[in-house]
């Protein structure tokens, strides 16, 4: 059964020694950096969820908590890069050994040809699972429009931080708002930015030879964090930091993305999945001191 439900939510050779993703259950320092006060959301536990420090080329570029019952990522964390949306098209998908077995490198891997070990399916979606979803398309929880390296980009290019999007969702009312949410970043936070992408489930699966293999969203939502912002940014822009937040349906009908205050996001996320009362996207739902705020 679905996490959320039982708990109540291209082409080119890359070397294998490039791509690299641990598996921990608490994050060290270097992978805190992506996260704002180096804290990740609070309110989120269960077993079957496990930290993902997404590394490319020996570095970390994000962090991912993945549920290996339902292979979804529940959310990707990582800080925004100014950037102009363009995407790459020459990355292979990849996949993370150390979800399922042991390893002294902690290498993510393009996915080989041919057969896909068992061990592997166990813990995680693989490109199969995908192959016949007719109705969904591989939606990643932090974009690749949203980095500006090639490096971070290349870095999304894995399904550990993939969902099941409907097709009619994902190429229009989310990747307009992605564009927006860019464009605000661009133009108005002088500082980071930090980003939370995640989802609900509600157990709407894909199957495949008629076993549940991945866990559809119902919801799909985000929320950034700016404390550094341009306080002379018209209001229409500047009431939106140094927080703001949004969600959407994950479907072909009444699918519109609503913009809202990050605590409305967290209150919605309380009706709609298992987190206990004290959840939280952000320390202090991203309102530093006083005297922190640059202006």
């Amino acid at each position: 059964m679905v996490f959320w439900a039982q708990a109540a939510l291209l082409l080119v050779t890359v070397t294998p020694s490039v791509v690299r993703g641990t598996v921990e259950k608490e994050l060290d320092p270097e992978c805190r950096g992506y996260l704002y006060l180096g804290t990740t959301p609070s309110g989120l536990e269960h077993h079957s969820l496990k930290f993902i420090s997404q590394r490319y080329n020996n570095r970390p570029r994000y962090v991912t908590l993945y549920n290996t019952v339902d292979h979804v990522p529940v959310y990707s964390a990582y800080t925004f890069k100014r950037s102009n949306g363009e995407k790459r098209v020459d990355v292979p998908w990849m996949y993370e050994p150390q979800l399922s077995t042991s390893s002294d490198t902690g290498e993510m891997q393009p996915f080989p040809h041919g057969y896909m070990h068992k061990n592997f399916e166990d813990s995680q979606a693989v490109l199969e699972d995908y192959a016949n979803a007719v109705l969904y398309e591989r939606g990643a929880l932090n974009p690749d429009e949203h980095q500006a390296h090639p490096d971070d980009k290349a870095a999304t290019y894995t399904l550990t931080n993939v969902v099941a999007l409907v097709r009619e969702f994902s190429a229009g009312v989310w990747n307009k708002q992605k564009n927006v949410i860019r464009k605000r970043l661009n133009n108005y936070c002088h500082g980071t930015a930090y980003m939370v992408t995640g989802i609900t489930t509600s157990g709407k699966m894909i199957r495949r030879q008629n076993i549940n293999r991945v866990a559809v969203p119902t919801y799909v939502w985000s929320a950034y964090c700016c404390v550094h912002y341009d306080h002379n940014a018209p209001y229409d822009e500047r009431y939106k930091f140094p927080s703001f937040a949004l969600y959407g349906l994950n479907d072909n009908e009444n699918n519109q993305v609503l913009e809202i205050p990050i605590q409305k996001l967290e209150e919605f996320l309380k009706k709609y999945t298992f987190v206990d009362k004290n959840f939280q996207i952000f320390v202090d739902d991203c309102v530093p001191p006083a005297s922190s705020i640059a202006h």
